[in-house]
């Protein structure tokens, strides 16, 4: 038996229900479509809602980024120019990105919430499912499945210059610039990816 099947939503437990509503609404450009004391349910496209918030009438338990669970969501941007107008909005609001990676696939923004759930805002760098496999399974993935990590403030000044998409969007773009501590020690830990000083 064969089922075709997508991605509904997702609901988070929390304790900060109204400080979550708020960043997700900001962040996603999501509206809310339900609320109660406990229950905020939010949609940024054609399905009812995309994500749960769930407050508890005794407090959760806090999670720590080095906690066994979910690792992050994900969220695609049609455009680069899409991508990077969002992270300029969060950016003047105060709201900066955790790490930035350039993985070859996707190029992506990883966010913290305000429960410290990390929140990836990315676009797909190869316009077909088949060439993102065929760049999976080649030699760039294979000697590094992650990416280096880039400056998002970079990315955007190259945008605005008139960089070419197709080079902004490679490991090469982002490997020429400030050399930045592993992507994975920012994405499990609490300090966020930094430039690592030459000397």
């Amino acid at each position: 038996m064969t089922a075709t099947l997508r991605l509904a939503h997702t609901v988070l437990q929390t304790n900060r229900k109204a400080e979550m509503r708020e960043w997700y609404t900001r962040a996603l450009g999501a509206q809310v479509v339900y609320e109660t004391e406990q229950i905020a349910f939010l949609t940024f496209d054609e399905e009812h809602h995309r994500l749960g918030l769930i407050g508890a009438p005794i407090p959760f338990e806090e999670r720590t980024p080095t906690t066994v669970g979910l690792a992050h969501t994900a969220y695609t941007f049609a455009t680069l120019d899409a991508l990077l107008d969002r992270f300029a909005g969060l950016r003047d609001a105060g709201i900066r990105p955790h790490v930035c990676v350039a993985h070859g696939p996707t190029t992506s923004m990883y966010y913290r919430d305000p429960d410290g759930n990390t929140v990836e805002l990315q676009i797909d760098n190869f316009a077909t499912a088949q060439e993102t496999t065929d760049y999976l399974t080649g030699a760039e993935f294979t000697a590094d499945p992650v990416g280096p990590a880039f400056d998002p403030d970079r990315l955007l000044a190259a945008y605005e210059s008139g960089t070419a998409i197709a080079e902004l969007t490679t490991r090469a773009w982002a490997s020429a610039g400030p050399v930045h501590t592993h992507p994975l020690l920012a994405l499990t830990g609490d300090e966020p990816a930094r430039p690592v000083c030459a000397g």
